[in-house]
């Protein structure tokens, strides 16, 4: 089951950029089908009630928008239904994993499968980037340009994605010894392909994951300073050949704007007014498109589809508790993810929903979703990873 879970959210990426509706349909329902298997084969009644806290928030905003559409508290009807399809996927995403990843055997190689997608998107990303003419594959042509990264889109949907790959990607290099330097150069592409998307957030991020994972080891005895010096200095070496690639200078200008927080302002701006006005039940989940324009405070001649903010617009669309216990998740992920080291990339993306909307995707939303599962059937095994010795240095390459 887990090698169709993989299969699934490989295909969620690489059919993101199609203007249809499809792939997203194939993708969530095979996620809610393996849901409904994995939990009538494996189960969770062995888990500890505190890992499997994130299935309170998830399952209430599902009923949330469903008691909005039911009592007609939603300025558009359509929109919070598909918005409830959308909650629910994360629902089923993360039933399916944790009953999945309870076997450490699983959970490694869906881990290992992650990382080696996510370079192999990053090699592609980065090539088509300076090769294509913004088609997707060099073969598809597509409405966007100059922000276009391998299958995704947008820059920053492409960092998010990133900033759940590179901290395991680093992990990896400073426990691995033996395939330190392949694990490094993993990291180092991932790095520079996010340099190369010009994303800010993105590249402030990645860059806060590589200090926190390396210090985390080190703190934690999970690595040896020689170990961490060794790789450190392997993907500084592998990450000064790439940037030199592709350069610096578009995330460098965008650094460098007269005002980095233009539009973003004002759609947070008329996100408060709009959870001013409707604080107790919000203006329905999904609807924010439809009920920005009676509170734009500035008319920039194009279609605002976000907030720009997950957290405002989870808060804007369904009210100040429903935005409260949204965050709870992030709260939760906290322990377990700083415990683990490679869990981090959970963190980030709530970090960078602060100023984008990474949840806005189903397929996108849902990997750092996917990582809290994981983190909450570790956590429940009660079993955290030792560091690797000498005589498990062998082992530690096949798992």
């Amino acid at each position: 089951m887990h090698v169709v879970l993989a299969a699934l959210f490989f295909f969620a990426i690489l059919t993101l950029w199609v203007p249809a509706y499809w792939p997203v349909a194939v993708f969530q329902v095979g996620v809610f089908a393996l849901a409904v298997s994995a939990l009538a084969v494996y189960g969770i009644r062995r888990m500890r009630l505190s890992d499997l806290y994130p299935v309170v928030p998830l399952s209430f905003a599902v009923v949330w928008g469903l008691f909005q559409w039911g009592t007609g508290r939603t300025a558009y009807g359509f929109d919070t239904k598909t918005a409830i399809v959308h909650w629910a996927t994360f629902l089923a995403v993360f039933l399916a994993g944790v009953s999945l990843f309870r076997d450490t055997e699983v959970r490694h190689w869906f881990r290992s499968a992650i990382l080696w997608f996510g370079s192999a998107i990053a090699v592609v990303a980065t090539l088509q980037t300076f090769t294509s003419h913004d088609r997707i594959f060099w073969l598809f042509p597509t409405a966007y340009t100059g922000s276009v990264m391998g299958p995704i889109l947008y820059h920053n949907h492409y960092a998010a994605f990133v900033e759940v790959v590179l901290p395991i990607a680093i992990y990896e290099a400073l426990r691995r010894e033996r395939d330190s330097l392949l694990y490094s150069g993993m990291a180092a592409a991932l790095f520079a392909s996010v340099i190369a998307s010009a994303s800010r957030s993105g590249t402030i991020l990645i860059t806060a994951e590589t200090i926190v994972v390396i210090a985390l080891l080190l703190a934690r005895g999970r690595t040896s300073a020689h170990a961490a010096g060794a790789a450190l200095l392997k993907m500084a070496v592998l990450f000064a050949v790439f940037a030199s690639v592709v350069g610096w200078d578009n995330v460098w200008r965008r650094f460098w704007q007269p005002d980095p927080m233009q539009m973003r302002r004002e759609l947070a701006i008329s996100s408060l007014h709009m959870a001013a006005a409707h604080p107790w039940f919000g203006v329905g989940l999904g609807t924010w498109p439809t009920v920005y324009p009676r509170y734009a405070i500035a008319d920039y001649g194009v279609f605002a589809n976000q907030a720009h903010s997950d957290w405002l617009q989870w808060t804007a669309e369904g009210g100040v508790v429903f935005g409260i216990v949204i965050a709870t998740i992030f709260l939760w992920c906290l322990r377990p993810a700083f415990r683990s080291v490679w869990g981090i990339g959970a963190v980030a993306v709530f970090l960078h929903a602060l100023v984008d909307y990474p949840f806005s995707r189903p397929a996108l939303g849902s990997w750092p979703i996917l990582i809290l599962a994981m983190l909450a059937a570790r956590q429940s095994a009660s079993q955290p990873e030792r560091p690797i010795g000498e005589a498990e240095r062998v082992t530690a390459r096949h798992i």
